[in-house]
């Protein structure tokens, strides 16, 4: 989806009541229904991620670190294919598009109640992506290639886990301040 069809997606979400297929009386759903559920789903999103970040950041690398150096390189490599699973990319990229859907209408109508809030927690969110695509993915790729038994394989490990642990504790915040602002932006919605 491009950019301008994205545009005319999140001003249409704004701007149009929209009802579904319902029982007799049973009560339409509308945009701002909408809204505000996606700002919860969201926030639940970001909530999740980080906390999958937070226990990396403050106990599963630490742990990796104290085995001895192949083990924990071994165990890293293991992690690195196991996460990339349908659920958790569903939650990663999937509160991306939250992000972007939701920033969308709140620059498209910035007076609506936690509109300010809504596009800082979308750009926080989008520099954890961000990060994730540029440093992580990448430096992931690179321990994979890594032989666990060859003779730089601790020299590597070492190369590897401070820098992407430090980097990860910035995805934890960034995560996590997005879950913490856009459940603010949903209360005042």
């Amino acid at each position: 989806m491009d950019r301008l069809a994205l545009a005319r997606l999140t001003a249409d979400m704004a701007d149009v009541p929209v009802s579904f297929h319902r029982a007799p009386g049973a009560a339409a759903i509308s945009t701002p229904d909408l809204l505000h559920g996606l700002t919860w789903a969201t926030a639940l999103g970001a909530g999740a991620v980080g906390g999958v970040f937070f226990a990396f950041s403050t106990f599963v690398m630490k742990a990796l670190e104290d085995l001895p150096p192949a083990q924990g390189l071994r165990a890293m490599q293991s992690i690195n294919v196991a996460a990339p699973n349908p659920l958790f990319m569903t939650a990663l990229f999937g509160t991306a598009v939250g992000c972007f859907v939701l920033a969308g209408v709140a620059l498209r109508h910035p007076e609506r109640p936690g509109s300010t809030l809504t596009l800082v927690a979308a750009a926080c969110y989008l520099v954890v992506i961000g990060l994730t695509a540029a440093y992580h993915v990448p430096h992931n790729d690179a321990l994979a290639a890594v032989d666990p038994r060859s003779a730089g394989a601790a020299a590597a490990w070492h190369d590897y886990a401070g820098p992407w642990t430090l980097l990860n504790h910035v995805r934890t915040v960034g995560s996590l301040a997005a879950a913490g602002l856009l459940t603010w932006a949903a209360k005042l919605d």
